[in-house]
């Protein structure tokens, strides 16, 4: 079973996103903004300098506190290669290479969330 975080502030958009990952049987950690997220990651994080096992991070571009770009790119400059996706009704350029120069894959909103479910297994090697 994979391990996702997945964070968004819309209530029923995380919920409708949280429900299909469940019902692919993946384990879910729900946060419902940056901050949360990011509580979320350091309730992970061992002394060690190892995040307990987070197969992938599914998030919002656009959150209160810390959007979800921001905290992946920090993820990413700290060494940690977690597979990621940003979902975003605001996909322009600049976002488009930020998010491909840390590795993360980009899904427009509206999202499909089939295709979201499908890119999830991918990433988690679970097809």
């Amino acid at each position: 079973m994979s391990r996702v975080l997945v964070a968004e502030e819309d209530p029923e958009m995380r919920r409708l996103v949280v429900d299909g990952l469940r019902k692919d049987g993946h384990e879910v950690v729900e946060a419902h903004d940056g901050a949360s997220m990011l509580v979320c990651l350091a309730e992970a994080f061992h002394e060690d300098h190892t995040l307990e096992r987070t197969d992938v991070i599914v998030s919002d571009m656009r959150m209160p506190v810390w959007s979800g770009l921001e905290l992946l790119e920090r993820l990413a400059e700290a060494g940690w290669k977690i597979p990621s996706i940003l979902m975003t009704a605001f996909g322009d350029e600049d976002t488009r290479r930020r998010a491909a120069h840390v590795g993360v894959m980009l899904i427009d909103k509206p999202l499909s969330l089939g295709e979201l479910r499908e890119a999830v297994r991918r990433l988690a090697g679970t097809h």
